[in-house]
């Protein structure tokens, strides 16, 4: 156990399967303490019991929220505020940033937004936003992204970056995968002339997750099953991701893409300082936040 993460708290989303769970798992070993938030109050429940049964001197909570809503969001958002300021605590160690879906017909939220770009890129711009006053508090702290490889050949088609008018998931989520580097990208950015605020985006690889068995037409599922049938388990990328959280020496570092534990190969789209830049503006837009001050 980390004597040092005694003190620190990171917040996970998507923490009830996958990644997200083998993530806050880590981290409670490792002895910090974890919010946790998934969408089913009872598989959050059963988190909470199974993750905080494996570090007695640390605490683990879970809250519940669906990240394709912004008003949800924002709720959460409170709700973490709220949940520190009951253990004590002023400052937020690290978010990451891992909740994510796939969807194979085009399917709008109640906010009016295509499913995947709402979880997938929004939900992690819209609650970084909210949290970061309580990340800029911490003596550093980390944003940490779960992207993919799937943003290789991915690009944002600006007149249609939801794919409204010829959808296709494939595309979408790839497109999304993109969005959270170009994120990542233009936070940096935005905060370089902090030290205390870092951001990554990882690069899980193939994980053995239900991803795309989810509401998927019976052969998509049936391929995703052989497929990932080829890949690690979750605690792979949960270790690069604990990484990213807590070593000290990449505090500075200029790599932004990241895969076990080493800095990777990115698309020349994905590091394109001008996508980040309009991605972002359009971001802003799109949850209603008005210009996002640096």
């Amino acid at each position: 156990m980390d004597m040092e993460l005694l003190k620190k708290t990171y917040v996970v989303t998507g923490a009830t399967s996958g990644i997200g769970l083998a993530s806050a798992a880590a981290l409670a070993r490792a002895g910090a303490d974890v919010i946790g938030v998934g969408r089913s109050t009872e598989r959050c429940r059963q988190a909470e019991m199974a993750v905080g049964s494996l570090n007695p001197a640390t605490r683990v909570h879970y809250l519940t929220a669906d990240l394709s809503q912004q008003g949800e969001v924002r709720r959460l958002a409170f709700m973490i505020k709220d949940r520190l300021a009951a253990d004590g605590k002023v400052a937020l160690d690290g978010l990451v940033n891992n909740a994510g879906t796939y969807t194979y017909w085009l399917t709008l939220t109640p906010d009016g937004i295509e499913t995947q770009w709402a979880v997938n890129h929004l939900a992690g711009f819209l609650l970084t936003h909210e949290l970061l006053p309580l990340l800029r508090t911490a003596p550093y702290a980390r944003v940490v992204t779960v992207s993919s490889d799937s943003h290789h050949g991915a690009r944002i088609r600006w007149d249609d970056p939801q794919l409204r008018r010829r959808y296709d998931g494939l595309a979408a989520y790839g497109t999304t995968k993109l969005a959270n580097i170009l994120f990542t990208v233009e936070l940096n950015r935005r905060l370089r002339e902090e030290s205390s605020v870092r951001a990554f985006a990882v690069d899980p690889g193939l994980v053995k997750t239900d991803i795309a068995m989810k509401g998927t037409p019976a052969l998509v599922s049936w391929a995703w099953k052989i497929r990932r049938s080829g890949g690690t388990g979750p605690e792979v990328p949960a270790r690069c991701i604990q990484y990213l959280l807590i070593e000290p020496s990449i505090q500075h570092a200029t790599q932004q893409y990241w895969k076990n534990c080493r800095p990777a190969r990115a698309s020349q789209a994905a590091l394109d300082n001008r996508s980040a830049s309009r991605l972002w503006m359009l971001s802003e837009g799109l949850c209603g936040i008005g210009e996002w001050s640096s």
